[in-house]
């Protein structure tokens, strides 16, 4: 048994070495350069091994993706808990989010923008994705007003900061105004 253990600890690793390659390599040159091959030369291993622990690049982007959202969630988390009162817990959820996408774009972009093969708003999605959800739900379900549905409330907050987020980054909406369109958006949901 120790031997089958410490084979099931390597492989573990392995696919850990990959998936913080694949992100390391999007973070500094895009996702168009994360390719198999390059992945395998970067983390010295034959792209067969690659296949072994993972489909694809599609495969190793939604791993990322995963790991992406079990970081966003303890960022949202430390904020929320730091807070004090509805507006300023939703105020600093609203910054922690938009940081996040602006410092890590590659990472948001697999989390929330590409295409990747995982069940997100379902029973079946991951732990770290329901966590990600549950923080902003956290944030936003006590600013709820009666009769209101905290999730369909939540995802409207999610998508408004969503919308921040991306249209800011791709120069749509210009930076100057960012902090005062977090204002509004918390002024929507949380009333003084």
């Amino acid at each position: 048994m120790p031997i089958q253990a410490r084979r099931e600890r390597e492989r573990a690793e392995r696919a850990r070495l990959i998936v913080t390659a694949a992100r390391e390599l999007a973070e500094a040159e895009g996702w168009d350069a994360v390719t198999t091959r390059r992945l395998a030369a970067e983390i010295e291993y034959s792209q067969p091994v690659l296949y072994s622990h993972f489909r694809g690049k599609g495969a190793i982007m939604a791993a990322v993706a995963a790991q992406g959202c079990a970081d966003l969630a303890a960022e949202l988390r430390r904020a929320r808990t730091a807070a004090r009162g509805t507006r300023e817990a939703l105020a600093a959820v609203a910054r922690t989010y938009t940081s996040f996408g602006r410092r890590r774009p590659a990472l948001y972009d697999a989390m929330f923008t590409h295409l990747v093969d995982l069940p997100f708003a379902a029973r079946e999605a991951p732990a770290p994705l329901r966590e990600a959800f549950a923080e902003l739900l956290l944030a936003v379900e006590p600013a709820a007003a009666e009769g209101d549905d905290p999730g369909l409330l939540t995802e409207t907050f999610w998508a408004g900061l969503h919308g921040l987020v991306t249209l800011t980054r791709g120069g749509r909406l210009p930076e100057r105004a960012h902090e005062a369109r977090l204002a509004l958006l918390i002024g929507r949901f949380a009333e003084d």
